[in-house]
Order: C-alpha cells, then sequence, then structure tokens
C-alpha cells in the first residue's frame, strides 16, 4: 500500500457523503407535487361558477426511467467508494498503533506535522514525526 491510498481514502469517504445527499435529492425529486385551481361550472343545472383545485406529481414515467438509471449509477460510485475505504481501514488495523495515528492526524484530520506530533506527545517532534512516516513508506 502506498502514501496515494490514503489520499484516495479522504476523497472516498467524501465521495461516499456527496453520493448520498445526490441520491437523497433524486429521490425528493419523485415526490414533488405541484397545485393549481381551475373554474368551471357543473354539468348540470343550476349552472353556477366553481372553483376546483387540482393537485398531482411532477413526474413522468420518462423521468422515472431516466432517474432510476441515474439512482444506479450513483450506487455503484458509493460502493466503489466505499470498497476503498473498506481496504484502507482494513489496512490500517494491520499496522502499528503509533503509525496507525500518525496517518489519522496527518491525512484524515489534514492537521500539519507540528500538530501532528504535539497530539503524538511523547517529545516527538514535527520532522521527527514525519521522518518516521517515510521510514514506514519506505520499508512497507
Amino acid at each position: 500500500m502506498d502514501k496515494n491510498i490514503l489520499d484516495q481514502y479522504i476523497d472516498a469517504c467524501e465521495l461516499i457523503k456527496e453520493t448520498e445527499m445526490e441520491i437523497l435529492r433524486l429521490e425528493n425529486m419523485q415526490v414533488q407535487m405541484a397545485q393549481d385551481s381551475v373554474t368551471g361550472s357543473n354539468p348540470d343545472y343550476p349552472y353556477e361558477q366553481r372553483r376546483f383545485k387540482i393537485e398531482g406529481v411532477i413526474f413522468s414515467c420518462g423521468d422515472a426511467v431516466r432517474l432510476d438509471r441515474q439512482r444506479k449509477i450513483l450506487e455503484q460510485r458509493r460502493q466503489q467508494a466505499e470498497e476503498i475505504k473498506a481496504e484502507v481501514e482494513s489496512w490500517m488495523n494491520g499496522i502499528p498503533i503509533r503509525m496507525q495515528r500518525i496517518i489519522r492526524y496527518r491525512f484524515f484530520q489534514e492537521l500539519t506535522w507540528e500538530n501532528t506530533a504535539k497530539k503524538i506527545g511523547r517529545k516527538a517532534t514535527a520532522d521527527s514525526v514525519r521522518k518516521e512516516f517515510e521510514r514506514f513508506f519506505c520499508e512497507n
């Protein structure tokens, strides 16, 4: 596993959130209601004018097919992103805990090396933590 997969992990997590929001937007499109009123009269005597309220869903069969296709594409996108996320999380469980913490702080929380070193504690410096990270990836 290389360092690029860590960037992919962050992007995969964001893509999952964005895709879920897009799926929700698609679902909301299917339930939009329209209301209007028309005037008319009774067909029988007395012919008095009345207002009739009409309402319905703004959605056609063609829209349903198109939105279903988009939803399937979004589901595939989310599934691929979840696979990358799961792969990285599985890999993370197999590396030393200290390295897990460094990666989480530096890449997932996007802290600077200085702030990562402060969170690691035990007299760690920005340079020592960065070198430890680089050595880890050079060996693996």
